[in-house]
């Protein structure tokens, strides 16, 4: 079965590059030339998502946030010029991703196949209980407390279960960085720190003790 990929981007000559290159490559292609269509869109809930910053009837950040509450499809970022800040942004609000204007389309194709495969590694791997009322299911991606569902960004779930699959191991921030982003991927792991803040925050709405232990100069563990 062909990967969904939804296109979201106001230029109608790198839409329409788009559309023919992944439909080429194999892709069955949903576009979009605002914010308010991409919305429509996601009804047909793509495996991937490839989202403009800059679009006429909203910021793709904004965007990025409101497709968020319904789907956890990787979501690259495309942009003409970017800061570490705007970065740090993007990925806190849900984003994967993102590649600079201009752009190679091999790059770009290298970018959309790595995360459909790290996608495809997350599934399949059962449901395992943690520690008493935590339960966390891999295949749909799900935490729960009890009854309660603990709602996690796609890559704050990455870094829950980079930890959970390991306990005991001490991951530094480096290390997390790269199994989610790559080697060559360009920005500051310091990002991690941020996440791994409101991962604590949420699961201590209902566990009061960390579970997620810091090693001081060393890394984050799982330690339940």
């Amino acid at each position: 079965m062909a990967y969904k990929i939804l296109i979201v981007d106001d230029e109608e000559d790198i839409l329409e590059m788009l559309k023919s290159y992944f439909e080429l490559t194999g892709y069955l292609v949903y576009t979009a030339d605002c914010g308010g269509a991409a919305l429509e869109k996601i009804s047909a809930a793509p495996d991937i998502i490839l989202l403009d910053i800059n679009l006429p009837d909203m910021d793709g950040l904004t965007l990025c946030q409101k497709i968020r509450s319904h789907i956890n499809a990787p979501i690259l970022f495309l942009t003409a010029k970017v800061t570490e800040q705007d970065r740090i942004n993007g990925l806190l609000l849900g984003g994967d991703d993102y590649i600079t204007k201009p752009f190679s389309l091999e790059e770009l194709h290298a970018r959309v196949v790595a995360h459909l495969r790290r996608e495809g590694r997350s599934k399949g791997t059962g449901k395992i209980r943690v520690a008493g009322e935590l339960l966390i299911e891999y295949d749909t991606r799900k935490v729960y407390w009890g009854e309660a569902e603990i709602l996690l960004t796609k890559t704050e779930f990455d870094i829950l279960e980079i930890l959970s699959l390991h306990k005991g191991r001490i991951y530094d921030k480096e290390s997390i960085y790269e199994k989610l982003w790559g080697f060559d991927k360009e920005g500051s792991s310091s990002i991690i720190t941020e996440h791994i803040r409101r991962i604590r925050t949420k699961l201590g709405q209902y566990c009061k003790t960390d579970i997620i232990e810091t090693v001081w100069g060393v890394g984050y563990r799982w330690i339940i």
